[in-house]
Formats: structure tokens, sequence, C-alpha cells
């Protein structure tokens, strides 16, 4: 019986352990997304700007091309986040139903 207990409470633990991360993991997309939005914002208006929208014409913004490669190396974060956050999804229920 004692064991069952000391198991449960393991069980227990690792399961709001687990939900804890997910929120955080949740959180961190949600403000990593935003920032993908203002970036991408600050992309359009730079183009805009410099009248020049083509990222391969040689005289394209170098504050344009900074921002587009500092937003998709976070879009890239996001992905990795999300692959991390199904893991910990998938495995939740097995620890609730141990």
């Amino acid at each position: 019986m004692e064991h069952q207990m000391k198991t449960l409470r393991h069980f227990e633990i690792a399961s709001e352990n687990a939900r804890r991360k997910v929120a955080q993991i949740r959180t961190i997309i949600g403000d990593l997304d935003r920032v993908v939005q203002i970036l991408s914002s600050d992309i359009a208006t730079e183009e805009e700007r410099s009248r020049i929208p083509d990222p391969s014409d040689p005289a394209y913004s170098i504050l344009a091309r900074t921002l587009a490669a500092r937003r998709d190396n976070l879009k890239v974060t996001i992905a990795t986040l999300e692959q991390r956050l199904e893991k910990i999804l998938v495995a939740l229920p097995e620890a609730i139903a141990a």
C-alpha cells in the first residue's frame, strides 16, 4: 500500500511538472510568434521605404535582410518548441494512466 502511494505521488509530481512545462512552452511559442509578426511587419516597412522588395536584388536593404534572418531563426525555434511540446503531450496521458 505504501509503495503504491509513493508511486502514485511520483506520477502526480511528474504529471504536474509536465503540465508546467507545457504551459511554459506555450507561453514562449506565443511570445516568439508575436516577435515574428513584428519582424515581418518591420521587414515590409523597410521594403516599402527602400522600394526594393526583392531579397535577391543586390540593393536589397541590409536591415530587411538582417530582420528576415532573425525572423527565420525564430520560426525554426518555434518549430523545435512545437516538436518538444508534442512529445510532452504524448507522454502526459501515459504518465497519468500509469
